[in-house]
């Protein structure tokens, strides 16, 4: 997937490893910066050691920190703010972590910090075994069990039904924005490009995310969902595709080996048949029909989450088994890369 990361389209930015900045704000100023959260009053930007580069998110870098008078490892990712649409970006994503602050399935921001050339530095909890991208990565393109597969897919779940009952959709679910730590706990994070649904019949308009990610409807709503299109089943189609690309062990919408880019992306998704997984793949049918209820091409027909959480895949597992299972496949993951 390489060859797509720098590809662009006009006045967006549509990497596949680094989506683009959000657009099409309805806010008129930018909002003040966010002031610095309670949970956060004892510590100060200059307290933090950098110790490496964990990646690139949505408007900002992510860095893991030591915090020198207590040795905390933590991640501090610093969102660009030296303009308003900038500022805009990072009120929104603080005020989206602050209401997801408390489940278990989000990652949690510890606090928010003023940082040097008025940029924003959100605290956040260090996910030590990184994302399921470079989890996958680790294992040199061996599919993930439908064990632990079915406990990521669970966590996930229950991570975007938390957000959507705050009227948060995500737009930007990808193997690379689900982190996971040793204890087994999958999270959902940044969310640069996320949206809160101020009123109950509002759609999503703005073209933001990333663009190998994205449902039908997205890249051309006039023929999928009318004016707009609904954020709450494109995260749905999201996870779906997460789902099956860590199911098949590589990314499953172009054959293995094709050089992507954004228009073979784009007709994949928009023009070529619902995704599936080859029946040269193995996958137990459970697999297969949660993957194809999650990319149904019409949003209405798409399962909703409450749905999900109820299919065989994910309650017909048991969930100790499952929670196992990851564990199992970090430490097998850590032997691949040694």
């Amino acid at each position: 997937m390489a060859a797509v990361r720098e590809r662009r389209l006009p006045q967006l930015t549509l990497p596949i490893d680094l989506p683009a900045d959000g657009r099409g704000s309805r806010l008129h100023f930018p909002p003040p910066l966010p002031p610095a959260a309670s949970s956060s009053s004892e510590h100060h930007f200059s307290d933090f050691d950098k110790l490496e580069v964990l990646g690139h998110g949505n408007g900002g870098i992510v860095y893991k920190v030591c915090h020198r008078p207590t040795a905390a490892l933590y991640a501090l990712k610093v969102l660009h703010a030296g303009d308003p649409q900038s500022r805009r970006h990072a009120a929104r994503e603080v005020e989206i972590l602050r209401r997801a602050a408390d489940h278990p399935s989000v990652v949690h921001c510890c606090g928010v910090l003023p940082a040097p050339s008025g940029d924003v530095a959100v605290l956040l909890e260090l996910m030590d075994s990184g994302c399921l991208d470079s989890l996958l990565r680790r294992r040199r393109g061996r599919p993930i069990p439908d064990r632990a597969l079915s406990g990521i897919a669970r966590q996930a779940l229950l991570g975007l039904s938390y957000l959507h009952s705050l009227q948060v959709v995500h737009r930007d679910i990808k193997p690379s924005n689900l982190l996971i730590n040793t204890a087994g706990e999958v999270k959902i994070a940044d969310f640069g490009v996320g949206k809160i649904v101020r009123r109950a019949l509002d759609k999503c308009v703005s073209y933001v995310g990333t663009c190998a990610y994205m449902s039908p409807e997205r890249f051309d709503p006039a023929t999928h969902g009318g004016a707009g299109y609904d954020g709450y089943a494109g995260d749905v189609w999201g996870l779906g595709l997460t789902i099956m690309e860590l199911g098949m062990g590589r990314f499953p919408l172009l054959p293995a080996g094709e050089r992507p880019d954004w228009a073979a992306l784009m007709w994949a998704i928009c023009f070529g048949e619902p995704p599936a997984i080859p029946d040269s793949d193995e996958a137990s049918p459970e697999l297969r029909d949660f993957v194809s209820r999650c990319l149904q091409k019409e949003a209405e027909k798409r399962w909703t989450v409450a749905q999900l959480l109820e299919h065989p895949f994910v309650a017909g597992k048991d969930r100790s088994s499952s929670e196992l299972a990851v564990r199992e496949l970090l430490l097998d993951s850590v032997c691949d890369s040694s």
